[in-house]
């Protein structure tokens, strides 16, 4: 049975990630990218569907034993594993995936610290998401498992034998000793890949982390939480593209046991904004450059059929699937691949591609003029369509509604359009642009405002709150101490609160259909928590902010990573993991309350 969400650690190589558990098992691994079919899927299902575990020998019929320590290799996504093997000794293992120009590896390094610890190394590999059992056979004295297109090599010194379709190595480790495990894929029709060089590979890994995070500008007192979620999101980044997933996981349950189960492993345009804009704030400038290149190819010359969403290279066909022969994680099924929410109308991604753009251009990233004539499409589009309901930033899979969210991020892109041309730097109809956004923020003023609650509703006549409403002081629609901004930012304490003070993104329906059309509850959704805490710090609550943040922060697993939600009555994390949606807003939130000055740094 695979473990809780936050007992993984991630590792990555910026190409694809693996999950590793506590006890030493790669339960989770897509080959050769972060959306290509799995290889380890046991997270998913049972260990008949993939999985790769290193730990101390332990009796067949027991669990294996989750390490008693671990922890990353200073700021880097080299995980240490350690056990401490009673009357035998204490043994380490090492799991790091080196970035890459060739073929993808996994490296997984064994070190005796003290005395003598039986060792067992048990792979089980299952192609096409568990469903693909592999021919396994010896080359050269190589371990290659082939199925179809795909070819995974395995390499290590010690024996290996196969037995119930896995392939084992039992050996032994004293200390000071170290003993190396890499599996490398390559196409199946090629050569097969180079013999790796595992102590090479740590150290080039290591030197990569290490040179990356010294260009982080922030130095303020929540530096780990930044720099763990900095790393987090550097690993989310598809080199070669400049595309970034949300997650590395699909159809981990927002719900556990419920249906809502989705496939993260794309490039959301919200979630990539947001992304940009907390790189570009703590001194990552090269991945909004690539961030911004990537959008450029993905939208072409097509800027009216802007999808929310697109695969990591810019595929724009995502169908969405479901997997029947895996039960699910703790039987949270369907499984799912692909996501239908591409074709969404979702007005809002107008606004935070713009909010991105404008971003990375008055942060002084060199000029370009596609993207400035971008900007410029995508306006005079949104100006014809702006007053049409749409699906909204949380992909409701209900009927269409004037989201009120979704037209003061409307507002924003015209804003910020404006803002553009008053610099000089782009050419439009300033005056006609400027009477649209005063249309825009009175439409939403009038008819997304309940006076007599004093707060903004989710949707155009509508009684229900939608904590994205928190945005409006920080994208600039309303100052903070307007008392209609304050007024939502109490109602939604009041009426969207978890019995631990996180928060939810709207009224769910248990049981029945909700507004987003779906049956069963969620979490607190941890992005809303944090937009929470950055309110509460922009109208003077400081205190209160920083309270509400450490507690965000104490919900991160041992490793510093979040999943999308929090659970409050399973007291767990759920939701795809480690989620940017998550860790953006941590970053976003350290700035604000670094930058109010009550805490120095």
């Amino acid at each position: 049975m695979a473990g809780r969400i936050e007992d993984y650690a991630l590792i990555g190589d910026m190409q694809t990630a693996a999950l590793v558990c506590r006890d030493g098992t790669a339960d989770w691994l897509c080959l050769p990218r972060f959306d290509s079919h799995a290889v380890f899927a046991g997270i998913l299902g049972t260990e008949e569907h993939g999985f790769w575990r290193i730990g101390p020998a332990h009796a067949e019929e027991a669990p294996p034993p989750a390490a008693d320590r671990r922890r990353y290799v200073d700021d880097s996504l080299i995980l240490e594993s350690e056990w401490d093997t009673p009357g035998r000794g204490t043994v380490r293992v090492t799991d790091f995936m080196p970035p890459r120009d060739g073929a993808p590896q996994l490296v997984r390094i064994v070190e005796g610290v003290t005395g003598r610890v039986r060792m067992r190394s048990a792979l089980r590999m299952r192609f096409s998401y568990g469903r693909v059992v592999p021919w396994v056979h010896k080359v050269d004295n190589r371990t290659v498992a082939v199925a179809g297109p795909d070819s995974v090599w395995l390499d290590t010194e010690v024996e290996t034998h196969g037995e119930n379709l896995t392939t084992y190595s039992d050996f032994t480790v004293s200390a000071g000793e170290r003993v190396a495990f890499t599996i490398s894929w390559q196409p199946s029709h090629h050569q097969p890949p180079p013999l790796p060089d595992p102590e090479g590979a740590l150290e080039a890994t290591s030197a990569f982390w290490r040179e990356w995070v010294e260009h982080c500008t922030y130095r303020g007192p929540y530096r780990e939480a930044v720099v763990r979620s900095l790393i987090t999101l550097k690993a989310l980044t598809y080199a070669p593209t400049g595309g970034i997933v949300a997650a590395p996981t699909t159809s981990l349950p927002e719900d556990i046991g419920g249906v809502r189960n989705w496939d993260y492993r794309y490039t959301w345009l919200r979630d990539a904004a947001i992304t940009l804009s907390s790189l570009l704030r703590t001194g990552y400038r090269e991945e909004a450059r690539a961030w911004r290149e990537w959008l450029l190819r993905a939208v072409a010359g097509d800027p009216e059929n802007l999808q929310i969403m697109y695969g990591i290279a810019g595929e724009r066909e995502l169908g969405e699937a479901e997997l029947d022969w895996l039960p699910g994680y703790e039987n949270s099924a369907p499984v799912r691949v692909g996501n239908g929410a591409a074709n969404q109308l979702q007005l809002d991604v107008y606004g935070e591609v713009t909010e991105a753009l404008h971003l990375a251009h008055m942060t002084g990233l060199a000029r370009n003029d596609y993207a400035s004539l971008l900007q410029l499409k995508l306006i005079r589009y949104l100006k014809d369509h702006w007053d049409q309901p749409d699906e909204g930033i949380w992909e409701v899979r209900g009927p269409r509604r004037h989201f009120v969210h979704s037209k003061v991020m409307a507002w924003v892109a015209v804003d910020r359009t404006i803002k553009l041309i008053e610099s000089g730097d782009a050419d439009g109809p300033l005056e006609e642009w400027r009477e649209l956004r005063d249309t825009i923020h009175r439409d939403v003023c009038e008819k997304g405002y309940d006076p007599e609650r004093n707060t903004f509703t989710q949707s155009y006549g509508s009684k229900e709150l939608d904590a994205s409403l928190l945005l409006i002081p920080q994208v600039g629609f309303l100052p903070p101490d307007d008392k209609r901004v304050i007024g939502t930012i109490e109602a939604i304490q009041r009426e969207l609160s978890t019995s631990d003070g996180f928060i939810l993104r709207y009224p769910t329906e248990g049981a029945d259909e909700g507004v987003d059309g779906l049956p069963g509850d969620e979490g607190a959704f941890l992005a809303c928590s944090f937009w929470m805490a950055d309110d509460l710090a922009m109208i003077g609550r400081v205190d209160e902010a920083r309270k509400l943040f450490e507690k965000l922060l104490a919900l991160r697993n041992d490793l510093g990573l979040l999943a999308e939600e929090w659970d409050p009555r399973l007291q767990r994390q759920v939701g795809n993991f480690p989620q940017a949606f998550s860790h953006v807003p941590l970053i976003d939130t350290a700035l604000r309350l670094t930058a109010s000055g009550a805490y120095g740094g």
